[in-house]
């Protein structure tokens, strides 16, 4: 497939997207209602489950007691909170032919296309009878969600909210350049549909303001930061112990039995262990009642390796060769200095360093191409072991919680986004290594709550840095300590500061709550100047 073609069979598809959302706002006027007071149709043109921010809109929409409409594509399983609640309604949308991944993409294009406009406008025009006061859109995708989305909120009275995620013309600038035709020919449609809306949320304060400026935005306009749930935390010993007894099939692949401490489950972990008070007789029957009473809580092994987790989606604005590069690094700076023998007394440098278990999260295109690279250095490797992992919903903050350290790669095709890994591992008492861009100190303070890097060796640099002496890492200590200051429960409802100047942090429900709960409700006081 050519440029040229893909170019053509996506400017088709504008086209159509344009075309039968003008048939659509004419049918729809002859018969509109007014629309249903406390109600939200949220759309995400993705995977529902693997949608996090768009999951925690709902779950807010409903707590206030608003009919909710989650609308996406089936796949990972939504978080528990959006299964039962009565306000809350799940709809799916219809996934395109499985023809139309076996035709030419210039005709495949505009066919996929079509297809999502007609069953978006479905769900939003005949399956949700009532118009929603609301319909809240995430962006990206651009197209075709903002064209739909601004004409059916135009015929059906709905007051239309964009989430701004990120430039969806930017995402396609990293295949194809920002020059290229599609790319002005996307920017201008999404800056068109994006432009007028009843308010625009922002996921930083730079997108606020760049937004504003290039495209005159109208509507009111907050920003909305992500924040971690309130029930993510830092993990416990005991969690931490029953987490790694339910993962125990995870822990004996090849790549990590002989390089994880032994362990004898249900009493040890290769993470954690309990002094074991059994009499003779349960040592005998394991699964006895009373075997759990004579067992104390279970603590820490100081044997375990360092636990590194990386959360990434495997594609282009992620580059996970600098992670791989600093392995290597790691691997043999780890080599050099364990071999020698050396006391607590000698320089950071030259002190021992840990193993280290690489955990990689997540999906993506990436991911075969790069895990078959690490499985390749993994055969020669002393020091480092690294392996991907899939978590339920529930265990995937006890995880970061578990973790010494987290790694994110991402790098944001517009510089104008911030990752919500980084918000997620926060929200566990998790300190971060992050590539460094344009607007990350939104979030990462440099030497404060995490550290910055630019290249692999500056990564290496830092984890030899705060992993120097562990698991009595005084620099890592520091950070995480940091984080849990920020996080506690005395200051809820409040800006917390964790003691470290310049840096507020909350949780999604108190954020929420401030910034778009007063957009939502008449009642709720809000002065106009704050959306200006």
């Amino acid at each position: 497939m050519t440029i040229g073609s893909y170019a053509l069979g996506l400017c088709f598809s504008i086209s159509s997207a344009c075309l039968i959302s003008w048939i659509i706002w004419r049918v729809t006027t002859t018969s509109q209602k007014y629309p249903a007071l406390r109600s939200v149709a949220i759309l995400v043109l993705g995977d529902i489950g693997r949608s996090p921010r768009m999951m925690y809109h709902a779950e807010s929409f409903a707590k206030i007691q608003f009919d909710t409409f989650l609308i996406g594509y089936r796949g990972s399983k939504p978080i528990p909170s959006l299964t039962s609640p009565p306000h809350v309604h799940l709809r799916y949308l219809a996934e395109p032919p499985s023809f139309v991944t076996k035709i030419p993409f210039i005709i495949a294009a505009p066919v996929k296309i079509i297809h999502q406009i007609a069953t978006i406008f479905s769900v939003l025009a005949f399956e949700i009878a009532r118009p929603p006061e609301f319909i809240m859109v995430q962006n990206p995708p651009s197209i075709p969600t903002l064209a739909i989305v601004w004409i059916v909120g135009h015929a059906r009275g709905s007051k239309v909210i964009i989430d701004w995620h990120n430039l969806g013309y930017s995402i396609l600038a990293l295949k194809l350049g920002m020059d290229h035709i599609f790319v002005k020919v996307a920017k201008r449609f999404e800056a068109f549909f994006g432009k007028s809306a009843y308010a625009h949320l922002f996921v930083t304060q730079a997108m606020h303001d760049h937004l504003v400026e290039k495209w005159d935005l109208k509507g009111k306009k907050a920003v909305l930061h992500d924040r971690p749930p309130a029930h993510f935390h830092k993990t416990s010993p005991p969690e931490v112990h029953e987490l790694f007894l339910r993962l125990g099939s995870s822990l004996t692949v090849p790549l990590l039995q002989s390089f994880l401490p032994e362990a004898s489950p249900p009493y040890t972990t290769p993470f954690t262990q309990t002094v074991n008070t059994r009499s003779s007789k349960n040592q005998l029957n394991p699964t006895s009642p009373t075997t759990s009473s004579r067992v104390a809580m279970p603590t820490l092994r100081p044997d375990r390796p360092a636990l590194l987790i990386s959360s990434t989606s495997w594609t282009p604005d992620e580059d996970f060769s600098i992670l791989l590069d600093a392995l290597k690094l790691y691997e043999n700076r780890a080599r050099a200095l364990n071999d020698k023998n050396t006391d607590n007394q000698t320089p950071v440098s030259t002190r021992k360093l840990p193993r280290i278990w690489m955990v990689i999260t997540g999906k993506g295109p990436l991911k075969e191409k790069y895990m078959a690279e690490v499985g390749r250095l993994s055969k020669d490797w002393k020091w480092v072991r690294c392996t991907s992992l899939w978590l339920e919903a529930g265990d995937y903050p006890l995880l970061l919680g578990s973790a010494d350290l987290g790694i994110c790669l991402h790098s944001s095709s517009s510089a104008l986004d911030l990752p919500m890994k980084v918000v997620d591992m926060f929200g566990c008492g998790l300190p971060v290594c992050a590539l460094d861009f344009a607007c990350l100190n939104e979030l990462v303070k440099d030497g404060q709550n995490g550290l910055v890097f630019k290249n692999a060796q500056q990564l290496t640099d830092h984890m030899e840095a705060l992993l120097a002496s562990f698991p009595s890492s005084p620099a890592l200590t520091k950070l995480r300590s940091s984080l849990i200051s920020a996080s506690n429960p005395q200051h809820l409802g409040l800006d917390m500061h964790g003691g470290v100047e310049g840096w507020e942090w909350n949780n999604w429900e108190e954020n929420w709550n401030k910034v778009v709960k007063p957009l939502v409700l008449s009642d709720a006081g809000r002065e106009q100047e704050q959306w200006k």
